[in-house]
């Protein structure tokens, strides 16, 4: 595209970005960062490119998890050990109950920058600027913490590098090893009505890895060590541009922050400067849809990002609510099989369910999450569609941000451990406890159960 380079966005009007009070400062920030190295590699992109190809045509399933919004102090060896875990753990009852394989991406080493539905935040009567993420400026409700800060960009670059590094590091050692049972806890399963029937999901899952390897003679490799990819928000443009390069024998552009950015519902705009920016990256993307949006802007959005149709490219996860979802994704779905457009089609059951209680609580009911899911499987398969990723804000800790679940928490647990500074995660138990029920859906769809 000769008609496109990494700044060019900059002639486009671009919503979400930060006024910073110090171009100047600014723009030595974003060159220093421009000289760092990638954090990821492009052979690492088109391979995971090549694997949402495949989740597309219905032979891999996504699963993408993590922080709503990574904090700087989120870069600590257990919180990063506890989130890998539990993505591991999903992946493994998912392959299991769908009988496929599946794509590990998760919403960290990236992730810290936030969308914001006002310019000011109020409180008691004073009013600062919104919390934009760690990234921007600070949490603390302060007129000094609140200005944004562009040595953040650099900040987030070096806390991003570090998770990333420490991630590699665990894969590559051995910790994605699942013939370890000590990994496992299933201690909630106790409490629920279907404590026999997630207990006989893992019991099958080693049956079926034992009888795999005394037929192999050894143990498998493969389900020691794994593919992991990254995946943010691709909301700061600057910070985005300033980690867009070319590399040796590839055409087009990178963008080296990040294996697999999307693009938001509040920016996803035809003429906005996220489009503008996102064609020219050579990355797959993801486009968060949801009710605002009308199939002909889908439409107008898939052949300015995927002019040329191609296969993994393109990620649309829908998030519509509960009580939406019948309503309003059908004719995204017929939109997009009229249009002879191949995509990835994943769920996100958490942004369309986020409801605040009287103590002023952001949370989300858990029972809204799964109905949500359920939903989205039956649209796609009634639809003669495919379902082929889930999209969950998640945390490996014992937070008590989502009500619902196993251990029945109640608005009343909210306060016991409510860590989030923006949106409400699912904890740990209620994480597998999402990944079972989706396999126990999807066996039941296809015969098995």
């Amino acid at each position: 595209m000769t008609d496109w380079t990494p700044t060019s966005w900059r002639d486009k009007p671009a919503k979400q970005q930060p006024i910073y009070p110090d171009a100047c400062d600014l723009e030595e920030n974003v060159r220093e960062l421009s000289a760092l190295p990638p954090l990821v590699t492009s052979w690492e992109i088109e391979s995971l490119r090549e694997q949402l190809s495949e989740a597309a045509a219905g032979r891999r399933f996504l699963l993408q998890g993590g922080e709503c919004a990574e904090g700087f102090a989120d870069c600590e060896s257990t919180a990063i050990t506890n989130k890998l875990k539990i993505l591991l753990q999903m992946s493994l009852v998912l392959t299991f109950g769908l009988k496929r394989k599946v794509i590990r991406v998760g919403r960290f080493a990236g992730q810290y920058a936030k969308p914001r539905s006002a310019e000011l935040e109020t409180r008691d009567g004073v009013a600062h600027p919104s919390y934009r993420g760690d990234l921007v400026n600070g949490a603390e409700f302060s007129a000094e913490s609140r200005i944004p800060d562009p040595r953040r960009l650099l900040r987030g670059y070096e806390r991003a590098a570090l998770t990333l590094n420490f991630i590699r590091a665990l894969v590559a050692g051995g910790f994605a090893d699942l013939h370890h049972p000590e990994y496992w806890d299933l201690e909630f399963v106790h409490h629920s009505p279907r404590a026999k029937e997630y207990q006989q999901i893992v019991e099958s899952i080693g049956d079926s890895l034992r009888f795999m390897e005394t037929l192999a003679g050894a143990q498998i490799g493969e389900m020691s060590r794994v593919d992991f990819f990254t995946s943010h928000e691709g909301l700061h443009l600057l910070y985005e541009q300033a980690q867009t390069r070319r590399v040796p024998h590839r055409e087009g552009w990178y963008d080296l922050g990040v294996h697999f950015p999307w693009i938001g519902m509040r920016t996803a705009e035809p003429d906005g400067a996220h489009a503008e920016f996102f064609r020219g990256i050579r990355n797959p993307i993801g486009i968060k849809v949801g009710p605002p949006m009308a199939p002909e802007s889908l439409l107008e959005l898939l052949d300015i990002l995927d002019p040329d149709r191609e296969p993994g490219r393109i990620t649309l996860i829908h998030r519509f609510g509960n009580e939406l979802i019948a309503d309003r994704l059908p004719s995204l779905i017929d939109a997009v099989r009229s249009a002879s457009r191949t995509v990835l089609w994943s769920c996100d059951p958490m942004h369309g369910n986020t409801e605040a209680v009287d103590n002023g609580l952001k949370t989300r009911r858990f029972e809204n999450i799964l109905s949500e899911l359920e939903q989205a499987f039956d649209i796609h398969a009634e639809m003669g569609s495919y379902l082929g990723g889930v999209h969950l804000e998640l945390t490996g800790d014992n937070v008590t941000e989502c009500v619902g679940g196993a251990r029945g928490l109640s608005e009343v647990d909210l306060t016991r451990a409510y860590r989030s500074r923006v949106d409400p995660r699912l904890n740990y138990e209620q994480a597998l406890e999402t990944a079972m029920l989706i396999a126990r859906k999807m066996a039941k769809m296809n015969g098995r159960a």
